[in-house]
């Protein structure tokens, strides 16, 4: 059997395989800001950036142009680095406050907010096949999660405004995915993109955590800085993802990382999906299938437009 090489792949395949990395990197940090308990969602967000840092760093004092950043990059850089702060705030926020599953589908629901805001800031408009598959993908999510004001008999003592930070979380990160993209159009490194967002964040919260910090215990410590380090590994492979690809055609497989969460869920926190789970997982593996024959031009064209 003939090994196909990494250059021989289309930019749509090497976008998808980077974006079911950036997935399963991302539900293992969720379990471990999951498994870090009640500490400071700050404190959580700091950790999670500050290991980001030391590699980010790392690799550029490691690469032929070091810190150098691309002409009018700057501004772009500061958009996407706030919209990514917000939104990881408001995401560990709504985990310390809901369902961990309620918190995970409003989050997730980044790549289809990155869609919408790809239409004005990138002027990339989505068709019907692609919309078609993002829709049926978010829909499979909800079944998967169960969020609870979907759900009611599931949880009916969900926090609304924890929800709404969660849902808003979504969104700031979704638009922040979108400024990446821009940013790899112009020819910006993922690794400066990277560093420069961990280094935002970690500076915007450092003034919470002078004036209010908790010591944590030793383990709480661990699963942080293990939560940082698969962070940085879905930062990185995420970029890269959306480098190869625009957001509106690859953006579905990140619905991925909800089957991947809920296998860790089963191996580490002996969670078992029920039937709508794995209806969910139908929908979801049947969108991702489908888009995937779309883009890549294997459908007939009589269901091309």
């Amino acid at each position: 059997m003939k090994l196909i090489k990494w250059s021989e792949l289309s930019n749509k395949t090497k976008g998808i395989i980077y974006l079911l990395a950036s997935a399963f990197s991302f539900a293992v940090m969720s379990l471990f800001v999951s498994l870090a308990g009640d500490m400071p969602v700050y404190e959580k967000a700091f950790f999670r950036n500050f290991i980001a840092i030391i590699l980010s760093i790392t690799l550029l004092l490691r690469s032929k142009d070091k810190f150098r950043i691309q002409k009018g990059s700057l501004p772009l850089l500061l958009c996407r680095a706030s919209f990514g702060t917000i939104g990881i705030l408001f995401n560990f926020y709504a985990i310390s406050k809901i369902n961990i599953s309620d918190a995970l589908i409003l989050n997730k629901m980044s790549p289809f907010f990155a869609v919408i805001a790809s239409i004005f800031i990138l002027k990339e408009v989505a068709n019907r096949h692609q919309w078609g598959a993002i829709i049926c993908a978010l829909i499979g999510s909800i079944f998967v999660v169960k969020p609870a004001f979907l759900f009611e008999s599931a949880n009916s003592s969900i926090d609304g405004k924890a929800a709404i930070i969660g849902l808003l979380g979504g969104i700031s990160a979704g638009i922040a995915y979108t400024f990446m993209r821009r940013l790899s159009l112009k020819g910006e490194r993922s690794i400066v993109i990277v560093a420069f967002f961990s280094i935002f964040s970690c500076v915007a919260l450092l003034p919470l955590i002078i004036n209010d910090f908790v010591m944590v215990s030793p383990i709480q410590l661990i699963y942080c800085l293990c939560a940082g380090l698969a962070a940085c590994a879905g930062q990185l492979t995420i970029t890269s993802a959306y480098a190869y690809c625009p957001a509106k055609e690859i953006s579905v497989y990140d619905y991925s990382t909800v089957i991947f969460a809920a296998i860790l869920g089963m191996l580490f926190l002996n969670q078992k999906p029920d039937i709508w789970s794995i209806l969910g997982y139908i929908i979801i593996i049947g969108a991702s299938i489908y888009s995937f024959l779309y883009n890549n031009g294997y459908l007939t064209k009589k269901i091309r437009e």
